[in-house]
């Protein structure tokens, strides 16, 4: 249906030249040239004042950290071994709560095995354990012929 109607008002799209008869497709490039300007004028005033906010974050950035460097040179003694230790209650809180998860998410799994709800990887498990069965049972063998063995001679 747009094209329908770029065909009815005699052109192409913005920008493009009016292919047909009358003067109506200079009016329409008139507004493509127009719209064309809007759009620079737009990006370049954007452009601009995102250019004057981040020269103006890194000049508050440079004050704040010139103000800021002697109080850090005074209190490091301080400052330094209680980021250390902050660091080592998160990490601890941290690998604590991770392993009390895994521990809780196996406790999980080994309720529905046992109960019988078949988790995920039971069929692995129930094949491993068939395969030591086989050969517990095949070394118990084996070792109970050279007993005879042994025994016999």
């Amino acid at each position: 249906m747009a094209d329908q109607h770029r065909g009815v008002m005699g052109g192409g799209g913005f920008g493009e030249p009016h292919r047909g008869g009358g003067g109506y497709g200079q009016g329409q490039q008139k507004q493509g040239a127009m719209m064309t300007a809007l759009k620079a004028a737009t990006a370049a005033t954007a452009g601009g004042s995102m250019l004057v906010l981040s020269g103006l974050i890194l000049a508050g950035t440079v004050i704040a950290l010139t103000v800021a460097t002697p109080v850090l040179v005074i209190f490091s003694p301080v400052l330094v071994p209680a980021a250390i230790a902050l660091a080592l209650m998160a990490a601890g809180f941290v690998t604590s709560g991770g392993l009390g998860v895994a521990a809780l998410s196996v406790f999980s799994w080994m309720y529905k095995y046992l109960t019988g709800r078949h988790p995920p990887g039971a069929d692995q498990l129930d094949h491993a354990k068939a395969r030591l069965a086989s050969k517990a049972r095949d070394i118990k063998e084996a070792a109970q012929h050279r007993i005879d063995q042994a025994q016999g001679s």
